[in-house]
Formats: structure tokens, C-alpha cells, sequence
């Protein structure tokens, strides 16, 4: 089976505020005229749908005088989150029942707004890169077309058909620059332009190229085609409109109105003979060659100014819509351009060359009628820029439609009667005088605002990996938590840089997650590779005080929150889990207690034999699978590897391997009685399993765990008898435990002080001088025979096999499948036993509760190789993950590794990061602590704190506790006890004068220093903060340690200095 993708868990943060308005810029706008609804699609992934009142709007615009008073005639309707990064497009499809997007996460999504189930957005295609712009011939077609930076355009089937068609510009042309930022369909024929300059004509029918056309100097961004499909319009960052003739193949008209780069145009004309235009500047222009023999003699006036570039411009009714990188949408009001154009004033050259006749009609005067427009783009007539009665278009807001183009309020000059056309301006004049004439767009202020929200622009992470420092756009700057998800304080509206050195803190963690504000939130990601990288110290947070953490005890950053995210479909699964065992339970029917249900069962066992033994039964019959080399044969049942200490099993008892004589009891059919079947060794290294006792197991069958009963008690009994006690009275540890299980080899240097800091520092334990230990006969695993090992091997196997039969899936339900299937087995071999949960989430001393906002947003995304990203594959709200069917959901399509953890409490293995380091005395006051050869070369985890290096030191440099002293006439004659009890453990309650003095109480840390450039370092100071924030360059780190004076030191003997190994195991710190 295919190794699944690579997947991402992400999270965002939800922020306080009510729904409705964007966060950041808004890049699309679309209108349905049959209910009047406008929809926006914003660059923090959002599409919202407002109801519109134009009637009211209407209304609004008669009473215009009376501002204060006007009514809204916009209102929320709803809005969906339908994409991870910008929405660069939007486009209304099906007869505007259904909504398409565009966007940067590289997707084509669905949006169905009058849909029962409108909450989410649904992808129909993908590209490899940012999609820019997106193409329908009409709102009845069912496909659109898509273009991206990928320089593909693909038409996607709206009824789920997937992709129709792909033209690759880079395979198809040849092209470099074959970004596609612009499509404009028509019927079969489809243009696209983009950085090339050049506008391309397809067929979509045959995916051919057709024409292409060639004039720009710069960036096509927006392309207009007639109905009849014979004329085009494209807008260029060159800052032009041009006309082509689709028949002709060439451009027919340059139009120049506008003196920036030109993003967007609108046209509902068949023939575009009226079309708006928005540039970079944030000027709209509408232009009108309705009435016009040439297109020079149009109309091109400057209706509004916007403070920021015009990305869409939409004319809906008697008003015009704009979307800029504001968060907001402004209306303003249309300007009719039927109206007459006010006759400019004349230039002085033109007064003084004229005749009287003509100077009086070159510098009319002023009529009380005609409004006389204000700095701010009104009138004085009006409050927001409305033309008199008579509607005179003011001429301070016309634009010359292109370079040969003459103001239209002069166009009647030429002819007039009295004035000489030797005295008339140049062309090149005229061009030049109306250039640097100011114009002033005829609406000053919008007639109505869609107010947008504060969305978050820019983040710096903190040092602790935990807070991260938000601008948002109103300027506040806000610290949030990244485990809780809450904010935590408001710094007001203050430089962003100036409040991190604030709130930072000079230590070092891993980075664990990674973190944009590119949608106006806090998104927060996480991937297997790195998210579990992070740890921090359990005492140096916030925690409740009725958990109990070990002593420096660390916490998994992504361990924890991913436990408390997912801690709804935790406790789903814990219930799914509970039913599904009771059902399995209660479909195996109990066996017969005098014998086996299946057919063909062999009616004995046969036991391992242990050293000396003889075969309880004939050599023929089936064996159960027992240990072997070390392994267990058949899959364990969760729980039954922990360590002693683990609650649900009785401790492990001092019994032996029952011999020859010891033969068990027998049923009457020939198998072993229950209560007389002893413990089948296994062999288990390092840890030694524990086993039930046999009053535990009288509900057992005879394939459990059973403690040998009769006369291998007693042998055990008197065995352990041998073994020296320890103060709680249970034998010692020995090289073999009791029922032949070998335990880990005692060295000599094992047997010594096995405290925090060596023997000298240990607490509460006492040890006799001599320790026994059994013979080697004793010692001996049993060793199966040849027959023996082939029957296990096949029985191997066999398990193998039928696990590879089972199909485990490579996601969240894998880990399900793998629980039960351990169930299957357990039953198999203990269908009278309950069944254990196998479901183990971790525990809240690994990952203490926390409560995030229930409106916290899991996304989970899966790398798609055909694209540069990732693909959504998941969105939902933390407080909706213990539905049924989000379960459901997720158990599909949630990575593996997340089950692991969530169910199982298991993280993906990975080499612990070291850190390396030198230790030096400080000035030489105290002895060095190199090796023999010379190496003071150390390296420990790059968590490893201070006080641990300090112990380290403490255990090499300082002799242990004083210690009571035979008389001198006794010492000589023991003296080879006294070199034997140098490598026990021996408590300072024992070997300490019984008034200890404080010094003897000190903790390393207390009576050592150590220095780093000269700092003192504290002792929780970790290594990876040593190196980044004090020794800040490369090679290893040098240390240097000293003496404060709070205790006399005196240096230990040779024999007395841990190993490598013991301090390794005490303090972390490697050689």
C-alpha cells in the first residue's frame, strides 16, 4: 500500500468580534440581480453575502441633503470561511445559485449559498500555484475556466465532473512568462492575459490557441469581450485600455485615461460601449462612446478616489461598488454621462489671442445654476457632490479619453465662427495645459460604507514558543497564547517592535509549530516532522497545584495541545471503544471448564521444560507459543509489557520453575488443572514482566499467566529465604528472578549508590555488604529444542499473516484497527478474561486539562504532489469534533500519527538534539574533572538544565558524607570489606554522624557556580539557552565552575567518582 501524503493539522485562533465584514482587503465582487444579494470575497479567505435595499437606495439618493438621516441599505446575510489564503476571485455560476472561487491556497471552490448545507465551500479543482482569475461564458454555462501562476488554464466541470480542459502556456506556447492574471469567456472563445504583455484567444472546444494579440508594453490584468465576440478590451499596468478588433487581429484604439496601472474594468454593454475602469491610484473612471462618431469623441469621467489601488469595480443600480485593500466596501454614487459637459474656463493665451466674441464664450461667467465644484469633489449646491438641476457634468472631472483627444467642453472651438484656427492651441499644447490640470472625481465621499473588521497583519514569536506578539490593521498590538488560544493582554496602539523587548524572555525552545497571519487570524501549524520537537519545564508554567509532576519534569508542547484540541473526539472514541468491547464480549460464549470449543483441539498442553525437567506430555501434541530469544511469540495484550509498577497486576513473586516431580494435576480428558498450571517462562530483557498469582487465576484458562502451586512454593520459599532482604522485606534482585525470567546483569558498578548524586547523596536505603546470587544452572533460560523453535516460528508466521490480511488503513481509523485486532487476539487465547481497554489517551501529568474557545478551527490539509501547497481535506470547530459524523470524518481522513498519540499516547520516534560543552575550573580553585586523556569534552540533551552539569561536577569533585569509622585496630582486618562496601549504597542515616550539619543538606546548586562569558549562569538555565543567548557563537560551549564558599569541599577518593554511565543516568550529562 502507498505511503499516505504528507499532512498538516492546523488550528486558528478565534478572534472577539461578531460575524460579518471582512479582515483584510477584498479582492472579488459579484452581484445576483434576481434577489439583489452582493457577494465579496476577501483576501483573509472569507466570502460574505449581503442583502441589498435599492429601493432604498433609490430613496437615499433623492433625499440626499438629508445625510444624517439616511437609511441602511445594506444588511449581513451569511458568509463562509471557504479558503486558507487570499480570494483572488469570485464568479456567479448556475444561474447564480452557486458561487466559484479562486483563490491563493490553490484551489477552485464551490460555495452553494441557498443550499441546505451552506456552511462550507467545496473544492472542484486545483493548481499547482497561486489561481488569479477565474471565467464563465454565462451564469447558465456548467464550467468555468481558471487561470493561475502555474500557467495552466483548466475548465472545471460544475456538476463534479472534474477538469474538461488544461492548456499549459508553457508547453502549448512556449512562453516564460505564462502566468495567466486575467480570463474573459465568451461563448467558445476564450482570452487570457498576463506578464508577457501579450493578450491569447483560445478555442475551449479543441483547447488550440486561435490568435494572439500584441501591443501591451506591461501586465495584461483585465480583459472585456463583446457579446457579438468581435471586439476586446484589455487593461494593462502599462497604463492603457485598448481596443482590438477580434476579426482583424489588431489593436484599434489606445485609450489613456487614467495615469497609473490599470487593475480592473466592468461592462453590462453589449457592444462595451460603457465601461467602468479602476487603476492602482484607487481612481474610477467611467467612459461612454454611445453618441460619439470616434471613440477620441467620448466620454471619460472621473467618478470617485478611493485612498488604495481598485481591484474590483461593480455597478449595481443607480451605484457603484469598489473593493480596495480595505477591509471595508464603499458605494458610491453613478454618474450619468448623458448629461452636458461645463465649457472649461479659457487659458490667458486663449483670452488674449481671441476675438472679443470668442473670449466671451472662451470665460463665460459663472451662472446661477451651474454648480461649482469644491476642492473636496462637491458642489456648492450639494453635500456629496450632486450635479444642479439642469445636471451639468462639472468639467474638472472629465478625463481625455486618449492622447489626441480634445476636452469635450471644447470641442465646439474649432468651429466657431469668430475664432481663427491659427489662434487656436497646438495639439502638443493643449495636451500639456490639460495634463496639469487638477481633476477632481464628481463623488468626494461613498454614500455608504460595508464596514470591514481589524484583521491581524503582522506577528513576531516569542522566545518561550508559547505567546506571539499581533499588529492588527487598526495598529493594536495584542499578546496572545498559543496553547490556550486566548488573548493576554492589550498594548493599545503602539510600534510593534517597541513591545517584544517588553514581554520577551532570554531562553531557547524548539520550534515546534508554524504561524502566519496571512487570513487576519492566528493560524497556528503543525506537522509530524517538527511539532513534537518542543519541551518545556513542568515548574515553569502556570499549572494547577493538585497535579503532581516529577521532579524537572518536562511537558511536550505539541503533545499537549493537540491532546486538549482533539479531547472531544478523544472521549467519542473512549465510547465507541467501551461499546465495541462489550459487543465483542458478549459474542464469545465462555468455554467449557473440562475442556475446548473448537473442533480438533488437542485435549493438553505442553508446558517448557526448565533445566533437569522431563515433558509433562508426549512430545506430540500442539505447544502453546512461549517465549523465545527474548520475544514473546504472540502478540501482547495491551498493558501486559508494563513495568511492575503498573496498577492491575499482582507483584512479581520469588517462585521457581516447577520441576520433574511437580507434575500438575490433571482433568479427567488429560489437561492440565487451571489451578496446578505453573507460568510459562519468557524471556525479557531489560524489564521483568510481572505475573498473577495463582488465587488471581482461578478464573483464568489454561492459556493464562498462572503462579506454580504445591511443592514448587515451598522450593521457592526456601530459596528465597537465601537471598538477602531488602528493608522492605522482599528478596533482593538478582541476575534471575524467580520463575527464570533473566533480568538485567548486576555489575559491580550497579551495586553502588544509585542516587541523584551518587552514593554519597543517596537517601533512605541501606544495603548489606555481600550480595548472593544464583548459580549459573539457576541463571539458564530454558532453551527449547529444534522442534520446538520451528513450531514457534510458524506460529509467527502464521500472526503475520493474518495481520497482513487485515487491510490497516494509513489514517486515524488504522489505529482503531489495530486496537481491535489486538482484541481479536486476547480473546483468542482469554475468552473468559475481560477485555482491557486498548485505548490509552495521555494522561493529564503529561497533558495537564486546558479549555480552548470551542470556536477554535481544526483544519487538517494533505500535500497535493500536482500542486505547490497543501489541499484542505478537513475544517471544522473543536466543539463540533464529538459528533458522530465529524468522527466519522475525521477516523478517514486524519493522519495516523495523530491516532497514535490521541489513542495510544505514543509519539513518533526521533534522536534527541545534544548540545556539547567543556567544563573548566574557574581559575583553577578547584580539581578538574577531564578524563584521564585529557578530555573535558562533554555533551548532555539540549534541555538539560544547570544544575544537573552542576551535580555532575558536585559528584567528581566533593568526597561523600563522612562515615562511621571501626576502631583502628579493626580496620585492617576488614579491610577488604571496607573496598567492598565503597561500591553499596549506603543511606546518610547509616553512615553520617546522627546530627547532620547544614552544609550536608546543600544541593549542588546551592554551594556551585558556573560561569559562561563571564555570566553567571542560573541553574534552570538549559543548555539551548546557554548556547543561543549567552555563548552566541560556534564550537562547543565552555563552562567554567567554582565554589561559592557555602561548603567545604573535600575531594573524593578515586573509587568514589561515579562512571560514565551511573552519572549519565543521574544527571543526563554524556562523555
Amino acid at each position: 500500500m502507498a505511503k499516505k501524503k504528507r499532512q498538516r493539522i492546523s488550528y486558528v485562533l478565534p478572534l472577539a468580534s461578531t460575524p460579518g465584514g471582512h479582515r483584510l482587503g477584498v479582492n472579488g465582487l459579484a452581484f445576483d440581480d434576481d434577489r439583489s444579494i452582493l457577494y465579496t470575497g476577501g483576501r483573509d479567505g472569507v466570502i460574505c453575502a449581503w442583502d441589498l435595499d435599492l429601493e432604498a437606495q433609490r430613496v437615499n439618493q433623492q433625499e440626499a441633503g438629508a445625510a444624517k438621516h439616511k437609511k441602511s441599505t445594506v444588511s449581513f446575510r451569511k458568509q463562509v470561511q471557504a479558503h486558507t489564503h487570499w480570494v483572488n476571485d469570485i464568479v456567479l455560476v448556475k444561474n447564480n445559485l452557486g458561487l466559484v472561487s479562486a483563490s491563493s491556497d490553490v484551489t477552485v471552490k464551490l460555495w452553494r449559498p441557498h443550499a441546505h448545507e451552506s456552511s462550507q465551500a467545496y473544492t472542484i479543482g486545483s493548481h499547482s500555484d497561486y489561481i488569479k482569475c477565474l471565467a464563465t461564458p454565462d451564469r447558465t454555462a456548467n464550467w468555468v475556466a481558471s487561470g493561475g501562476l502555474d500557467h495552466r488554464i483548466c475548465l472545471w466541470d460544475l456538476n463534479g465532473g472534474g477538469k474538461n480542459l488544461e492548456i499549459n502556456l508553457g508547453k502549448v506556447e512556449d512562453v516564460v512568462k505564462g502566468s495567466v492574471y486575467c480570463l474573459r469567456a465568451r461563448g467558445s472563445l476564450l482570452a487570457s492575459g498576463g506578464p508577457e504583455s501579450v493578450v491569447r484567444l483560445w478555442d475551449i472546444k479543441s483547447g488550440k490557441g486561435i490568435t494572439k494579440l500584441v501591443g501591451h508594453t506591461d501586465n495584461v490584468r483585465d480583459i472585456l469581450i463583446s457579446d457579438d465576440g468581435d471586439t476586446l478590451l484589455t487593461a494593462s499596468s502599462d497604463q492603457t485600455i485598448k481596443v482590438w478588433s477580434i476579426a482583424a487581429g489588431r489593436c484599434i484604439h489606445t485609450l489613456t485615461m487614467h495615469n497609473d496601472s490599470v487593475w480592473c474594468m466592468y461592462s453590462d454593454d453589449p457592444n462595451l460601449a460603457v465601461f467602468y475602469s479602476g487603476d492602482k491610484s484607487g481612481l474610477v473612471a467611467k467612459t461612454d462612446t454611445r453618441r460619439a462618431m470616434e471613440i477620441d469623441d467620448g466620454v471619460s469621467v472621473a467618478v470617485c478616489q478611493e485612498h488604495d489601488g481598485i481591484a474590483r469595480v461593480l455597478p449595481v443600480g443607480d451605484s457603484v461598488w469598489t473593493a480596495t485593500s480595505s477591509s471595508s466596501v464603499n458605494r458610491w454614487l453613478d454618474v450619468d454621462t448623458e448629461l452636458e459637459v461645463e465649457t472649461p474656463p479659457a487659458s490667458p493665451r486663449e483670452e488674449r489671442t481671441a476675438s472679443p466674441e470668442a473670449r466671451s464664450h472662451l470665460s463665460p461667467e459663472p451662472r446661477a445654476s451651474s454648480p461649482l465644484p469644491t476642492t473636496n469633489g462637491t458642489t456648492n449646491d450639494t453635500t456629496n457632490g450632486e450635479v444642479d438641476q439642469k445636471k451639468r457634468i462639472p468639467h474638472n472631472a472629465i478625463l481625455r479619453v486618449s492622447n489626441t483627444a480634445l476636452h469635450p467642453g471644447r470641442k465646439h472651438l474649432g468651429r466657431h465662427p469668430n475664432v481663427s484656427a491659427t489662434n487656436l492651441r497646438k495639439a502638443s499644447e493643449a495636451m500639456i495645459t490639460d495634463d496639469l490640470s487638477l481633476v477632481v472625481p464628481i463623488r468626494g465621499q461613498p454614500a455608504e460604507t460595508i464596514e470591514g473588521q481589524n484583521g491581524l497583519i503582522k506577528h513576531v514569536m516569542l522566545n518561550d514558543r508559547k505567546r506571539i506578539l499581533t499588529l492588527d490593521t487598526a495598529g493594536e498590538v495584542v499578546l496572545w497564547d498559543l496553547l490556550k488560544c486566548i488573548p493576554i493582554k492589550s498594548f493599545g496602539r503602539r510600534h510593534l517592535d517597541e513591545v517584544v523587548p517588553d514581554v520577551n524572555t532570554t531562553e531557547s525552545v524548539a520550534n515546534w509549530c508554524g504561524v502566519d497571519t496571512k487570513t487576519g487570524k492566528i493560524t497556528v501549524m503543525l506537522e509530524e516532522n517538527y511539532c513534537f520537537d518542543a519541551e518545556v519545564y513542568a515548574d515553569e508554567l502556570d499549572l494547577p497545584s493538585d497535579l503532581a509532576f516529577r521532579e524537572d519534569q518536562r511537558i511536550n508542547l505539541g503533545k499537549w495541545v493537540l491532546r486538549n484540541l482533539f479531547s472531544k473526539l478523544i472521549d467519542e472514541e473512549v465510547a465507541r471503544d467501551e461499546a465495541y468491547r462489550r459487543t465483542l464480549q458478549s459474542s464469545v460464549s465462555a468455554p467449557p471448564p473440562t475442556g475446548l470449543v473448537r473442533p480438533g483441539a488437542p485435549t493438553s498442553i505442553k508446558l517448557p521444560e526448565s533445566v533437569g525437567a522431563t515433558p509433562l506430555v508426549s512430545p506430540g501434541t500442539v505447544v502453546t507459543p512461549r517465549a523465545s530469544n527474548g520475544h514473546s511469540m504472540v502478540p501482547a495484550t495491551p498493558g501486559l509489557a508494563i513495568g511492575a509498577a503498573t496498577p492491575g497486576f499482582a507483584p512479581l513473586t520469588a517462585t521457581l520453575p516447577p520441576t520433574a516431580e511437580e507434575e500438575p494435576t490433571r482433568t479427567p480428558n488429560g489437561a492440565p488443572s487451571r489451578s496446578s498450571l505453573g507460568q510459562t517462562p519468557r524471556v525479557q530483557t531489560p524489564h521483568v514482566q510481572p505475573t498473577p498469582s495463582a488465587t488471581e487465576s482461578q478464573n483464568v484458562d489454561y492459556f493464562s499467566s498462572t503462579t506454580a502451586t504445591g511443592n514448587s512454593q515451598s522450593e521457592a520459599s526456601s530459596e528465597s529465604e537465601k537471598v538477602p532482604k531488602t528493608p522492605g522485606g522482599g528478596p533482593a534482585t538478582t541476575e534471575s528472578n524467580a520463575h527464570g525470567l533473566v533480568s538485567t546483569p548486576t555489575s559491580p558498578t550497579e551495586e553502588k549508590k544509585k542516587g541523584l548524586f551518587g552514593k554519597k547523596f543517596g537517601m533512605g536505603m541501606s544495603f548489606p555488604k555481600k550480595m548472593t546470587s544464583r548459580s549459573s544452572a539457576e541463571v539458564k533460560a530454558p532453551v527449547a529444542s529444534t522442534e520446538e523453535r520451528s513450531s514457534d516460528t510458524a506460529s509467527v508466521r502464521s500472526s503475520e499473516k493474518d495481520v497482513e490480511k487485515v487491510n490497516i488503513e494509513d489514517n486515524f481509523f488504522g489505529v482503531v484497527q489495530k486496537i481491535r485486532l489486538e482484541y481479536d487476539e486476547h480473546l483468542e487465547s482469554k475468552t473468559d478474561q475481560p477485555l482491557p481497554p486498548g485505548i490509552t489517551p495521555p494522561p493529564p501529568t503529561e497533558t495537564p486539562v486546558l479549555h480552548p474557545p470551542p470556536h477554535t478551527t481544526i483544519i487538517i490539509q494533505e500535500d497535493n504532489p500536482e500542486s505547490g501547497g497543501l489541499a484542505d481535506q478537513y475544517r471544522g470547530e473543536i466543539s463540533e469534533l464529538g459528533n458522530p459524523a465529524e468522527v466519522d470524518t475525521l477516523e478517514k481522513i486524519a493522519p495516523m500519527w495523530l491516532g497514535d498519540l490521541l489513542l495510544r499516547n505514543q509519539i513518533p520516534y526521533k534522536d534527541t538534539v545534544k548540545v556539547s560543552f567543556v567544563l573548566h575550573p574557574y581559575e583553577n580553585l578547584l580539581p578538574p574533572i577531564a578524563s584521564p586523556d585529557g578530555n573535558a569534552r562533554l555533551n548532555a540533551n539540549r534541555m538539560l538544565r544547570a544544575k544537573k552539569i552542576m551535580a555532575y561536577i558536585a559528584e567528581r569533585i566533593e568526597a561523600p558524607p563522612v562515615q562511621q569509622q571501626a576502631p583502628p585496630s579493626e580496620t585492617a582486618a576488614e579491610g577488604e570489606q571496607s573496598t567492598e562496601t565503597e561500591h553499596l549504597d549506603v543511606p546518610p542515616h547509616a553512615a553520617v554522624e546522627p546530627e547532620e550539619s547544614p552544609e550536608s543538606q546543600l544541593k549542588p546548586e546551592e554551594y556551585l557556580e558556573l560561569y559562561c562569558q563571564n555570566q553567571l549562569v542560573h541553574p534552570n538555565t538549559t543548555l539551548a539557552t546557554l548556547r543561543v543567548h549567552v555563548w552566541r557563537t560556534g564550537g562547543d560551549v565552555v563552562l567554567y565552575y567554582k565554589s561559592n564558599g557555602r561548603k567545604q569541599l573535600r575531594l573524593p577518593h578515586p573509587s568514589q567518582v561515579p562512571t560514565d554511565v551511573e552519572s549519565e543516568e543521574t544527571t543526563g550529562v554524556v562523555r
